[in-house]
């Protein structure tokens, strides 16, 4: 294997490491379904129909992934959910 070889091979691997993540957006007895909706649009940037289906997926099955990509840019995004009362984690 070539140098070039091995240098994209780990660009690759690399890439493909850092956009396993997931923000988990798990159900509570707290909020509304309106404040949940309206906290994935502003914060994820989901559509209304987006936020509206992860909304009813979390409180029909206890959680959801609403949002993937690197730990830079979910990390902020998590603080802001939490911020806004909601239990969310990045896994």
């Amino acid at each position: 294997m070539s140098t070039k070889e091995k240098v994209l091979e780990k660009v690759v691997l690399k890439e493909s490491v850092s956009l396993n993540n997931e923000i988990v957006l798990y159900n509570d007895d707290v909020n509304t379904f309106d404040h949940v909706i309206e906290t994935l649009i502003r914060v994820c940037s989901h559509t209304s129909e987006q936020a509206e289906q992860c909304a009813l997926i979390v409180h029909y099955n206890e959680k959801c992934t609403v949002k993937t990509g690197s730990l830079k840019e979910l990390t902020p995004q998590c603080l802001q959910l939490l911020e806004a009362g909601l239990s969310a984690e990045i896994v």
